[in-house]
């Protein structure tokens, strides 16, 4: 069989996978919403307030994001201090954060009752504290790959002449890492655009986005006309800034190997900038985790466990290691499957970003418009757990298999060693910490998705996050209790995923050791 048949037959089932799931319910999902486009449905005041207010928020989010993220990565990346390679290290916990966490931590802090004595409940700061657990980290981590591109010698130079810090970073800095931030800031608006979990739960009536608007138009007004065209509104948005996004990551795609500049011990006030730097990326990114923890603390102080001991909880704690657990296998087997298609083809490698580009709402109202006899069916919900899972682990392995030195493999066959010897003793161990990390990614996906559950989900089907929601909405102080130690649970389950992605490799230890 040729190579370009058997890539073909490789990519047979994930584009099969993805246009069933994904390009199929996207288009019945535009059919939907244009006829109601059409009867002028954005002329009713309150959708127009809907929409301004989910591109308002994200778009100050990005703005926070910005200025709030630039300094705190620029003393990070120039700066060397105890702990510094844990704290970029951290750097990736919200992302393996569940939506729910997060917002069970910023209500901790700052709703009712709140830890800090604020509450900022009904009010838009909320949602955009909110926003910045999630999407600060990212900030933070292109701006430190960008100041990791610049030269050396290119600063040296700056400073001989006579440059100013300023002058330096605003001729020298800001032009090499403003690509980087683009790209992230990209994201950043595509992540509070058509977030779900945290404007549910943190934007009260008045300042829930688009997203939570299609929601309650399907599930309380089975209203799918004016929901379809917001869900159009959607996927425009999310196409330009994704179109933005692939173009920006086209040009940071093969960066020039330099000799970067090497963090330097601080002097003076240098401390006190660091110190600030450090304690803005706690109050944003650690402090909601922090609250989490000490509000369990407090409920297991008062009441034990047995907040847990009930069968909801139970049946909660199954149903999301099961779901998980197969959604996970099956999202094991895509990527792998996607990843060998897309060697040395881009539009197989961009088509794994399909899932990204769409959120979940989405994803899920396109899903029961296309499918109605199978929208409480198991393996659809399963399915879609995998859709939103397997691109981590097909990303994942395809920038390993990029990386893979080509001869090796040809030299253990040509002494003799047979393709399943080749692959168990020289490629995977290459790609086995890449494939763990893409497994924890989709495990952390699985474990925490909420969106697709809402909307696809069964009573008897009752998972961790959908558990934390209903006992958010009865009332009484052990309902509230009992939700933040799910919440808690969920968080430690997430931070085991963490520690699966940022656990150092044998030969990564080995390195650190010989440096």
């Amino acid at each position: 069989m040729s190579e370009r048949g058997r890539r073909a037959g490789l990519a047979l089932l994930p584009l099969a996978f993805l246009l069933l799931m994904s390009i199929l319910p996207l288009l019945r999902l535009l059919q939907e919403g244009q006829g109601a486009v059409s009867t002028g449905l954005f002329a009713d005041r309150y959708l127009q307030w809907r929409v301004l207010w989910s591109l308002l928020q994200a778009a100050v989010s990005c703005v926070a994001a910005l200025l709030i993220g630039l300094p705190v990565a620029w003393c990070l990346a120039r700066y060397r201090f105890p702990g510094r390679s844990l704290s970029l290290r951290l750097l990736m916990l919200p992302f393996v954060m569940p939506t729910l966490v997060a917002a069970m931590g910023v209500l901790a802090l700052f709703g009712p009752q709140g830890l800090l004595g604020v509450n900022l409940q009904d009010t838009p700061w909320l949602l955009l504290y909110g926003n910045l657990f999630f999407n600060l980290p990212l900030v933070i981590r292109a701006a430190c790959e960008g100041l990791a591109q610049i030269p050396a010698s290119r600063l040296a130079a700056a400073r001989t002449l006579g440059a100013t810090p300023w002058r330096v970073f605003w001729r020298v800095e800001w032009p090499a890492v403003r690509p980087w931030l683009l790209s992230a800031l990209c994201l950043v608006f595509l992540y509070c655009f058509s977030g779900f979990g945290l404007a549910l739960l943190l934007g009260g009536q008045r300042y829930a986005t688009v997203e939570v608007e299609i929601y309650q138009l399907v599930s309380y007004e089975l209203n799918l006309a004016d929901a379809g065209a917001l869900a159009l509104l959607m996927l425009l948005v999310t196409g330009v800034i994704a179109t933005l996004y692939a173009w920006l990551e086209r040009r940071l795609a093969a960066p020039l190997k330099v000799d970067p500049v090497l963090p330097r011990r601080p002097q003076g006030m240098e401390w006190l900038q660091l110190v600030a730097a450090l304690a803005l990326l706690l109050l944003f990114a650690g402090l909601p985790l922090l609250a989490v923890l000490w509000r369990a603390v407090q409920a297991v102080a008062a009441s034990g466990f047995s907040l847990l001991h009930d069968e909801e909880v139970l049946l909660a704690l199954g149903n999301s290691a099961r779901f998980s657990a197969m959604a996970v296998l099956l999202a094991a087997l895509l990527g792998w499957l996607h990843a060998l298609a897309a060697r040395g083809s881009l539009w197989l490698r961009a088509l794994a970003f399909l899932p990204f580009v769409v959120s979940p709402v989405c994803v899920a109202f396109g899903l029961l418009l296309l499918y109605p006899q199978w929208s409480a069916s198991l393996p659809l919900l399963l399915a879609s757990y995998a859709l939103l899972a397997y691109p981590f682990v097909a990303r994942s392995l395809a920038g390993a298999l990029d990386s893979l030195p080509r001869h090796w493999p040809q030299a253990a066959r040509s002494l003799g060693a047979s393709p399943l010897r080749v692959f168990a003793r020289v490629e995977w161990p290459l790609l086995r910490p890449a494939f763990r990390r893409g497994l924890a990614f989709a495990a952390a996906t699985a474990l925490g998705e909420f969106a697709v559950t809402l909307f696809l989900s069964r009573p008897e089907w009752l998972t961790l996050t959908t558990l934390i929601y209903q006992r958010l909405g009865r009332p009484g102080a052990d309902n509230a209790a009992s939700a933040m130690l799910l919440a808690c649970l969920l968080m430690l389950l997430a931070l085991l995923a963490f520690l699966i992605i940022e656990w150092p490799s044998a030969a990564e230890r080995q390195l650190r050791k010989e440096s």
